[in-house]
């Protein structure tokens, strides 16, 4: 038997304390010595029980740390983080080590099937679910579309989905670096209040309002302590995508040039 699906997997408690002493002890003081954290709306989650779903936006390689970090330990005791099945869990190191530190499951991409099903047994043992509805790590700090799957699930099982906004992460540790950047930047970790879908509501339209939501959790704070918008995010992206554009037409130019002068000569 697989033991990523296993259910029995993802509940254990020696599993559990030794997760919670890794993260402590290694994990914790790695995060605190790169970023300031600042933690925002953990009162939205005093009643919450398991099973749910969290969805933060998926902006950095903090992310997961951050959400494991920052929730109330009775909320992450057992909180299973998706993962690509085609890099994570590709060789058995990678996939030990992700399992102990974050309860990884794995998440199929593209034309990968192994999985199907995995997140619907976990939800239904009573285990919660971190999944990034993105899919990937934004390359510009600015949210990408929701993939509806999370929202089917939250549907189909009758869970509450938990908007988390993650705000500052991408500029601390931007996908293209190799490492964070120094001088431990302010990141902020805004949890809203736990969303439902509506009777008769689709996923897709679920899936838009949970991504609306975090968009405004997340544009709320940024405008609170000087820090960009989604909006602005994009809007510098697009600026230097064009100045790349320009930069590289400008070296075709040049190149073109260069060889007709040697072809003149």
């Amino acid at each position: 038997m697989d033991l990523a699906r296993n259910p029995k997997l993802y509940k254990s408690t020696t599993a559990s304390i030794a997760r919670n002493m890794v993260r402590m002890a290694l994990i914790r003081p790695a995060v605190d010595a790169a970023i300031k954290v600042h933690v925002h709306g953990l009162e939205h989650l005093d009643g919450l029980e398991s099973p749910f779903i969290v969805t933060p936006n998926h902006s950095g390689h903090f992310d997961g740390p951050l959400v494991m970090l920052t929730m109330p330990k009775r909320l992450t005791k057992n909180l299973a983080t998706g993962a690509a099945a085609d890099y994570f869990f590709n060789h058995w190191y990678k996939a030990f080590g992700t399992q102990l530190l974050m309860n990884a499951f794995p998440v199929d991409r593209g034309s990968m099937h192994g999985h199907r099903g995995l997140a619907s047994a976990l939800l239904e043992s009573g285990i919660s679910l971190l999944i990034f509805p993105e899919g990937t790590r934004s390359r510009t700090g600015g949210m990408g579309r929701f993939k509806p799957g999370t929202a089917a699930l939250a549907i189909s099982h009758n869970v509450p989905i938990v908007p988390v906004a993650l705000v500052g992460a991408w500029a601390a540790w931007p996908p293209s670096r190799a490492r964070w950047v120094p001088g431990r930047p302010d990141v902020h970790v805004v949890y809203g209040s736990p969303m439902r879908a509506d009777p008769g509501e689709i996923a897709h339209a679920f899936s838009e309002r949970v991504r609306r939501k975090i968009i405004e959790m997340h544009d709320t704070t940024a405008r609170a302590y000087s820090m960009p918008t989604q909006a602005e995010m994009m809007h510098l992206a697009a600026i230097e995508g064009a100045k790349k554009d320009i930069e590289a037409e400008q070296q075709k130019k040049k190149h073109s040039r260069d060889k007709k002068h040697r072809d003149d000569e």
